[in-house]
This record gives C-alpha cells, sequence and structure tokens, in this order.
C-alpha cells in the first residue's frame, strides 16, 4: 500500500541534515542540502524550534493540476511522480503547492518529493517517516 512522508517526532530533530543529504544526493544527484526536498530550518527567534518543510503527499495534488507540461503525475495514495525531462521550469507547481514544500533549482527545474523515503533511512532519531495515509489506513 502507499506510503506518505509524514513528519512524526519533530522535537527529536538535531539539525543534522542528513534527510536533506540524502534526498540530494539520491534523488537530485547532488551533495548540497539547497538541493533537497526536504528542508530543516528553524522557526525564528532567539530559542528557535525546528521546523520541517516536507510535502504531504496531498491526494489531489494542486501542484499536479497546476502543471501543464506533465511532468508531475498524480501518485496512488498521496503525492506526485516527477518526470524531470518534462519539467519546463513554469513555477506553477511552486505557486500551487499549499505548503510551500516545492522549489526551483539553479536550472529552473522543479526540487519535489518523490515519496521514496530515503530521507527517512538516515534520519537517526525517526523525525520522519513513511506511514499510509489516513484514507488507506
Amino acid at each position: 500500500m502507499p506510503k506518505v512522508l509524514t513528519v512524526k517526532h519533530m522535537a527529536r530533530c538535531i539539525a543534522c541534515y542528513s534527510c536533506m543529504l540524502a534526498c540530494a544526493r539520491a534523488v537530485y544527484g547532488d551533495y548540497s542540502p539547497s538541493h533537497s526536498a526536504v528542508q530543516i530550518r528553524t522557526r525564528g527567534g532567539l530559542q528557535s524550534k525546528l521546523a520541517a518543510d516536507v510535502c504531504i503527499g496531498c491526494r489531489d495534488a494542486p501542484c499536479a493540476a497546476a502543471c501543464q507540461a506533465g511532468a508531475l503525475l498524480p501518485r496512488p495514495g498521496g503525492g506526485v511522480r516527477f518526470v524531470r525531462n518534462k519539467c519546463s521550469g513554469c513555477g506553477a507547481c511552486v505557486e500551487a503547492c499549499v505548503v510551500r514544500a516545492i522549489r526551483l533549482d539553479t536550472d529552473g527545474r522543479a526540487i519535489v518529493c518523490i515519496q521514496c523515503g530515503t530521507c527517512t533511512r538516515f534520519c537517526p532519531h525517526d523525525v520522519l517517516v513513511m506511514e499510509e495515509s489516513a484514507a488507506d489506513a
């Protein structure tokens, strides 16, 4: 049964960025955390806690509906499949994402979570997990 990425235990995050590095390396072939679909950041302020910007695996993904090039295709169970060579870099998916989890890389191509779970395998504290969506459970 398809699973989607979930932030399960954000309080356990130590900002090691292992998830970001794993995503960038495995999915986008890059060693920069800025090329990761997962972004760990501070919430701001002097005693800031951490936050994770991740795709929530929408069932009727608005990013896929906004993609006129056919680069983002709805995935069974939620989220999208990404066909990188079809991405035109128009940015419509960035504007359509309800959680602002999609960005464009320096080549103008989308950086989007494909729900592969690579990031979860490298998270030492199980902050990120793959779970069946509520509708599938």
